[in-house]
C-alpha cells in the first residue's frame, strides 16, 4: 500500500476508533447486548407459533384447538415486549460499571426513569375514555428503543458522576456492605428521579405527548425510515467491510450502533403480524431488519467471505491458499471469519478490499430487491444466534425461499471473489516457488558435499 493511503488511515483510524470506544458508544453496546438471550429464546417460542410449513396452523389447532398459540405469545410477549426496558437497565448499569462501580443500583434507577417520563393509561376502545394504572406496551419494546438508549445513558452519566464526585452518604465502615450501597445511591438516585420528573411536566406541558412519545416520533420513526431505505442497508454493509478492513471489528461497531433501530424494524413487523396484518414490503413492513444484516450481510463472515474460502477449496495452486481454506471452511460455516481475514490476508490489502467491500453491496441490492418484489417476505421478529450456518439460518427466518436467497448470495460471492482470489493464489505460488529455489542449492551442496569442495 502506498504512503499516501497509509497516512490517510493512520489519521483517520484515530479519530473513528476514539468515537467507537468512548464510553455512550460503548454502553449502548455491551448493555444492549443484554437483551440478546430473550430475542433468542423468544424467537424459539414464535417459531413454534409460525413454523414455515404449509398447513402446520390448522394441523396445530386441530390438535390443540383455535387458541393454541395464546401461551406462546405470553412469552413472545415476556421477551420481544419489554427489550426496551432490559435495553435501559443494560445501558445504564454498564456505563456505571465500567467506571469501577456496582450498577446494579444505575439499573433500576433508569428502569424508574424510563416509566417515569411514559404514560401510565391506555385508551378503551372508544379511544376516549382513558385506562389508568396501565403501561402501554408497545413502547416497552420496539417503540421506546431510543427512548431507552437516551435514558439508560443519562442515568449512567449522572450516577458515574455523582459517584467520581463523592457526592454520597457516607456510613461507618461497620455498617454492612449492602445497606453502605443503598444508602450511596439515594443522593444521585434523588436528582435523576427529579429530572424525570421534571422532564415528564416539559413533555407534557410543551409536546402534550410524553418524552417517550416525542422521542419515538420526532427521532426513532425517521432513524428507522432512514435504516430501512436501501441507500441506509447499503452504507451499514460498507461501514461494516471497512472498519474490518481497517483492523477493527466493524460488525460489532455497527451491530452496537445500529443493533437497537435494527430489532425495532423487526419487531414493528411482528406488531403487524400479530395484529392479524400481513406483511408487505413497501406498505406496512420493513425490509432492512437484524436478520437482514445477520443472515445476508454478514453470514458466513464479515465482507461475505465464506465465497472467498470455497474459491480457496476448490481452486488453490498455492499451499498457502489451500491451508488457508482448509482451516477457515469450519468457522465459516458457522460466520466466523477472522482466519480467513488474518491469514490472507485481507486487512489492509488493497487487492482484497474490491471484492470484501463489493460482495455485501451486491447481496443488500439483491435481497432488498427480492423483499420489495415479494420474491421472499419481509421478516418477523424470529431470530437466530449469528453462528447460525448458512441455509438454515435462511430456513428458521423465512422458509425456503430466504434459505434459497443465501445460497444465490453465496454463489455471487464466489463470483465476486474469484478473479482477486486468483491474483493472490498466484502470488502465493510465486512466493513459494521463489522459496523453493532459494533452498535448492543448498539441499544440493547437502546430496554432494564432495562437489563443494
Amino acid at each position: 500500500m502506498n504512503t499516501d493511503k497509509m497516512s490517510i488511515i493512520d489519521k483517520v483510524l484515530p479519530k473513528v476508533l476514539k468515537v467507537v470506544t468512548s464510553k455512550p458508544i460503548t454502553a449502548i453496546k455491551d448493555g444492549f447486548m443484554l437483551t440478546m438471550p430473550l430475542t433468542i429464546i423468544g424467537s424459539v417460542f414464535l417459531l413454534i407459533a409460525f413454523v414455515p410449513i404449509p398447513g402446520y396452523g390448522s394441523f396445530m389447532a386441530s390438535i390443540f384447538g383455535d387458541a393454541w398459540t395464546t401461551p406462546l405469545f405470553q412469552v413472545v410477549g415476556a421477551t420481544f415486549d419489554i427489550l426496551a426496558v432490559i435495553a435501559v437497565f443494560g445501558i445504564a448499569y454498564t456505563y456505571v460499571q465500567n467506571e469501577g462501580y456496582n450498577g446494579a443500583n444505575a439499573g433500576i434507577l433508569g428502569i424508574v426513569s424510563f416509566l417515569i417520563v411514559m404514560k401510565s393509561f391506555v385508551l378503551a376502545p372508544d379511544g376516549i375514555t382513558e385506562i389508568g394504572g396501565v403501561i402501554p406496551k408497545a413502547y416497552l419494546g420496539g417503540k421506546g428503543m431510543i427512548g431507552a438508549i437516551i435514558i439508560g445513558l443519562i442515568v449512567g452519566k449522572i450516577y458515574a458522576t455523582a459517584l467520581n464526585r463523592n457526592w454520597v452518604i457516607k456510613l461507618p465502615e461497620q455498617v454492612p456492605e449492602g445497606v453502605s450501597n443503598a444508602f450511596k445511591s439515594l443522593i444521585p438516585g434523588f436528582v435523576i428521579i427529579t429530572l424525570a420528573f421534571l422532564t415528564y411536566i416539559f413533555f407534557e406541558a410543551v409536546f402534550d405527548k410524553t418524552f417517550i412519545e416525542t422521542i419515538y416520533f420526532i427521532v426513532q420513526a425517521p432513524l428507522q425510515n432512514l435504516s430501512d431505505s436501501y441507500f441506509g442497508a447499503l452504507i451499514v454493509a460498507m461501514l461494516i467491510s471497512l472498519l474490518w478492513w481497517c483492523g477493527v471489528h466493524g460488525t460489532a461497531i455497527i451491530s452496537g450502533i445500529m443493533g437497537p433501530i435494527f430489532v425495532a424494524n423487526a419487531l414493528h413487523n411482528q406488531d403487524v403480524i400479530n395484529s392479524g396484518g400481513i406483511l408487505v414490503a413497501g406498505d406496512n413492513a420493513k425490509i432492512v431488519t437484524q436478520q437482514f444484516i445477520d443472515q445476508f450481510i454478514t453470514v458466513g463472515g464479515a465482507g461475505l467471505t465464506f465465497g472467498l474460502v470455497i474459491c480457496m477449496l476448490l481452486f488453490s495452486r498455492s499451499v498457502q491458499m489451500k491451508q488457508i481454506g482448509k482451516i477457515a471452511v469450519i468457522p465459516g460455516l458457522f460466520n466466523i471469519n477472522e482466519p480467513v481475514i488474518f491469514a490472507t490476508p485481507i486487512i489492509f490489502n488493497p487487492i482484497m478490499l474490491v471484492p470484501f467491500l463489493l460482495a455485501p453491496m451486491i447481496s443488500v441490492t439483491m435481497v432488498y430487491l427480492c423483499i420489495d418484489v415479494g420474491l421472499v417476505g419481509p421478516f418477523s421478529a424470529i431470530q437466530v444466534p449469528w453462528t447460525t450456518p448458512i441455509i438454515l439460518g435462511g430456513f428458521i427466518i423465512g422458509g425456503w425461499s430466504a434459505a434459497l436467497l443465501q445460497v444465490v448470495v453465496c454463489a455471487m460471492t464466489v463470483a465476486v471473489y474469484f478473479p482477486f482470489f486468483k491474483y493472490q493464489d498466484r502470488l502465493a505460488l510465486s512466493q513459494e516457488a521463489g522459496s523453493d529455489e532459494d533452498t535448492q542449492p543448498e539441499e544440493s551442496e547437502m546430496k554432494n558435499p564432495a562437489q563443494s569442495m
